[in-house]
Protein backbone atom coordinates (compact mmCIF):
# COMPACT_ATOMS: atom_id res chain seq x y z
CA UNK A 1 0.00 0.00 0.00
CA UNK A 2 1.03 3.33 -0.67
CA UNK A 3 2.14 5.91 1.67
CA UNK A 4 3.34 9.90 2.03
CA UNK A 5 7.03 8.52 2.03
CA UNK A 6 6.58 6.66 -1.52
CA UNK A 7 8.18 8.43 -4.51
CA UNK A 8 5.87 10.20 -7.04
CA UNK A 9 5.32 8.44 -10.07
CA UNK A 10 4.46 9.62 -13.71
CA UNK A 11 0.85 7.71 -14.78
CA UNK A 12 1.41 5.53 -18.21
CA UNK A 13 0.31 6.66 -20.79
CA UNK A 14 -3.12 4.11 -21.22
CA UNK A 15 -3.80 5.39 -17.07
CA UNK A 16 -3.27 8.81 -18.36
CA UNK A 17 -5.75 8.65 -21.07
CA UNK A 18 -8.14 7.02 -18.86
CA UNK A 19 -8.03 9.29 -16.51
CA UNK A 20 -7.83 12.27 -18.63
CA UNK A 21 -11.34 11.16 -20.55
CA UNK A 22 -13.22 10.20 -17.27
CA UNK A 23 -15.92 12.96 -16.19
CA UNK A 24 -15.66 11.97 -12.42
CA UNK A 25 -13.41 10.29 -9.90
CA UNK A 26 -14.60 8.94 -6.39
CA UNK A 27 -12.34 10.23 -3.92
CA UNK A 28 -11.51 8.24 -0.65
CA UNK A 29 -9.99 10.08 2.18
CA UNK A 30 -9.94 8.48 6.05
CA UNK A 31 -10.21 10.79 9.10
CA UNK A 32 -8.40 11.08 12.23
CA UNK A 33 -10.48 8.57 14.16
CA UNK A 34 -9.42 6.02 11.35
CA UNK A 35 -12.88 6.30 9.65
CA UNK A 36 -13.28 6.35 5.54
CA UNK A 37 -15.02 8.72 3.46
CA UNK A 38 -15.86 8.31 0.18
CA UNK A 39 -17.12 11.06 -2.25
CA UNK A 40 -17.77 11.56 -6.27
CA UNK A 41 -15.57 14.49 -7.47
CA UNK A 42 -15.03 16.46 -10.13
CA UNK A 43 -11.85 16.96 -11.43
CA UNK A 44 -8.89 17.49 -13.20
CA UNK A 45 -5.49 15.90 -14.36
CA UNK A 46 -2.66 18.70 -15.06
CA UNK A 47 0.95 18.11 -15.07
CA UNK A 48 0.82 14.36 -13.54
CA UNK A 49 -1.51 15.70 -10.58
CA UNK A 50 -4.77 15.47 -10.15
CA UNK A 51 -7.16 18.43 -8.74
CA UNK A 52 -10.98 18.89 -7.63
CA UNK A 53 -12.33 22.05 -6.69
CA UNK A 54 -15.03 22.57 -3.72
CA UNK A 55 -17.42 23.95 -5.98
CA UNK A 56 -20.71 25.90 -5.56
CA UNK A 57 -22.99 23.17 -5.77
CA UNK A 58 -25.24 23.40 -2.59
CA UNK A 59 -23.04 22.44 0.68
CA UNK A 60 -23.98 23.29 4.28
CA UNK A 61 -20.18 24.57 4.52
CA UNK A 62 -17.02 24.89 2.88
CA UNK A 63 -15.17 23.16 5.35
CA UNK A 64 -15.86 19.39 4.00
CA UNK A 65 -15.41 16.05 5.82
CA UNK A 66 -12.83 15.11 2.73
CA UNK A 67 -10.49 18.78 4.16
CA UNK A 68 -10.78 17.94 7.30
CA UNK A 69 -9.86 14.06 6.69
CA UNK A 70 -6.37 15.23 4.62
CA UNK A 71 -5.69 17.76 7.55
CA UNK A 72 -5.45 14.53 9.51
CA UNK A 73 -3.94 11.91 6.71
CA UNK A 74 -2.81 13.42 4.05
CA UNK A 75 -3.09 9.35 1.81
CA UNK A 76 -5.92 9.13 -0.45
CA UNK A 77 -7.17 6.82 -3.23
CA UNK A 78 -9.07 8.08 -6.27
CA UNK A 79 -11.04 5.55 -8.55
CA UNK A 80 -12.23 6.51 -11.78
CA UNK A 81 -13.99 4.06 -13.70
CA UNK A 82 -15.90 3.06 -16.65
CA UNK A 83 -18.71 0.32 -16.18
CA UNK A 84 -21.10 -1.08 -19.01
CA UNK A 85 -23.66 -3.54 -19.08
CA UNK A 86 -21.09 -5.38 -21.87
CA UNK A 87 -18.43 -6.71 -19.35
CA UNK A 88 -15.89 -6.92 -21.58
CA UNK A 89 -15.79 -3.24 -21.85
CA UNK A 90 -15.32 -2.69 -17.83
CA UNK A 91 -12.18 -1.03 -16.56
CA UNK A 92 -10.69 1.00 -13.81
CA UNK A 93 -7.89 2.64 -12.22
CA UNK A 94 -7.16 3.28 -8.82
CA UNK A 95 -4.46 6.35 -7.99
CA UNK A 96 -3.08 5.96 -4.32
CA UNK A 97 -1.21 9.10 -3.29
CA UNK A 98 -0.62 12.09 -0.96
CA UNK A 99 -3.29 15.11 -0.93
CA UNK A 100 -2.70 18.98 -0.02
CA UNK A 101 -5.51 21.61 0.43
CA UNK A 102 -4.23 24.63 -1.79
CA UNK A 103 -6.10 27.83 -1.49
CA UNK A 104 -4.59 30.36 -3.90
CA UNK A 105 -0.95 30.87 -6.02
CA UNK A 106 0.27 29.68 -9.56
CA UNK A 107 -0.15 25.75 -9.24
CA UNK A 108 -4.19 26.65 -7.65
CA UNK A 109 -4.49 29.00 -11.01
CA UNK A 110 -3.20 26.42 -13.42
CA UNK A 111 -5.94 24.06 -12.33
CA UNK A 112 -8.57 25.73 -11.88
CA UNK A 113 -8.00 26.80 -15.47
CA UNK A 114 -7.89 22.90 -16.74
CA UNK A 115 -11.22 22.33 -14.56
CA UNK A 116 -12.73 25.61 -15.96
CA UNK A 117 -12.15 24.01 -19.61
CA UNK A 118 -13.23 20.71 -18.55
CA UNK A 119 -16.34 21.48 -17.06
CA UNK A 120 -18.56 23.81 -18.78
CA UNK A 121 -20.18 24.29 -15.35
CA UNK A 122 -17.30 25.80 -13.64
CA UNK A 123 -16.99 28.56 -16.00
CA UNK A 124 -19.76 31.15 -14.33
CA UNK A 125 -19.08 29.93 -10.91
CA UNK A 126 -17.18 31.93 -8.14
CA UNK A 127 -14.39 29.12 -7.75
CA UNK A 128 -11.35 31.68 -6.68
CA UNK A 129 -10.04 31.25 -2.96
CA UNK A 130 -12.28 27.91 -2.58
CA UNK A 131 -10.09 25.05 -0.90
CA UNK A 132 -8.94 22.79 -3.85
CA UNK A 133 -7.88 19.33 -2.99
CA UNK A 134 -4.54 18.08 -5.07
CA UNK A 135 -2.90 14.24 -5.09
CA UNK A 136 0.03 13.43 -5.85
CA UNK A 137 0.36 9.94 -7.33
CA UNK A 138 2.38 7.45 -5.54
CA UNK A 139 0.98 4.04 -6.90
CA UNK A 140 -1.44 3.22 -9.36
CA UNK A 141 -3.42 -0.07 -9.78
CA UNK A 142 -5.82 -0.89 -12.94
CA UNK A 143 -7.43 -3.52 -14.51
CA UNK A 144 -9.81 -3.48 -18.34
CA UNK A 145 -7.61 -1.10 -19.96
CA UNK A 146 -5.67 -1.48 -23.29
CA UNK A 147 -2.33 -1.61 -23.81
Amino acid sequence: MGSAKDAAMELPATVRRFVQEARVTRLATIGGDGTPHLVPATFALLEGRIYSVVDEKPKRTVQLQRLRNIEANTGVALTVDRYSEDWSELAWVMIRGVASVLDGGAEYERALDALRTKYLQYQTMALDGRPMVAVEPQRVNSWGLED
